[in-house]
């Protein structure tokens, strides 16, 4: 049996850094367009990002403290996933700087925005996989004891789903055609996914 670290969250990890996001790793990015009731365009990438159901089709991000994206989305009730390809990391990682409600990140990160078909929100025109989204509802987390967090869950439906053709085949699409890229721990981890690491189980019957 293999010797284990234990700690509890509440008292500290004891490590040199926080193991938690390598551990839960690696994660689908939230790169998320959003429009204020003024109009001001907001992109932003979470690291907290998932898929939750099919039909209809439910995704969700996690923020930590109310920013703009959640104020946004609270406002309008609309917003955008853009995917986050290996091509557009830089610019990904450039749109996640702290900046006024007013700053727009498509323009500091040097993206070029294109409507939506269904929703407000632009899109990342280079994306090669974005979802339009409708507002479900938005989650504040709280503790086991019942203590409020300043963290909330913004789930969508999505509603309208753009796909580059050329991650189409066959008609399938092709998870690494995209060459999407994913979160991983420490302070800048991420990693590719790629051909090479595929491998296919099937389920049982």
């Amino acid at each position: 049996m293999k010797k284990h670290h234990f700690y509890e969250p509440k008292i500290g990890h004891g490590l040199a850094h926080d193991p938690l996001n390598s551990i839960i790793a690696p994660r689908p990015i939230g790169w998320v367009s959003s429009l204020s009731a003024d109009g001001f365009r907001n992109l932003a990438p979470y690291s907290f990002f998932q898929l939750f159901n099919y039909v209809p089709p439910i995704v969700g991000f996690s923020s930590i403290g109310w920013k703009d994206s959640v104020a946004n989305i609270a406002e309008t009730g609309e917003f955008v996933w853009n995917l986050a390809s290996r091509p557009l990391a830089e610019a990904m990682n450039a749109s996640s700087a702290s900046v006024p409600a007013e700053i727009d990140e498509f323009t500091l990160a040097g993206l070029e925005a294109t409507p939506s078909t269904l929703v407000k929100p632009p899109r990342v025109a280079a994306s090669p996989a974005a979802f339009e989204c409708k507002l479900i509802e938005i989650h504040q987390f709280k503790r086991a004891d019942g203590e409020k967090l300043e963290s909330w869950l913004v789930l969508g439906e999505v509603v309208g789903v753009h796909l580059a053709e050329d991650t189409i085949e066959n008609g399938n699409y092709q998870t690494t055609a995209a060459q999407p890229v994913l979160r991983g721990g420490g302070w800048g981890d991420y990693f590719e996914v790629t051909e090479a690491a595929k491998f296919r189980m099937k389920r049982p019957e």
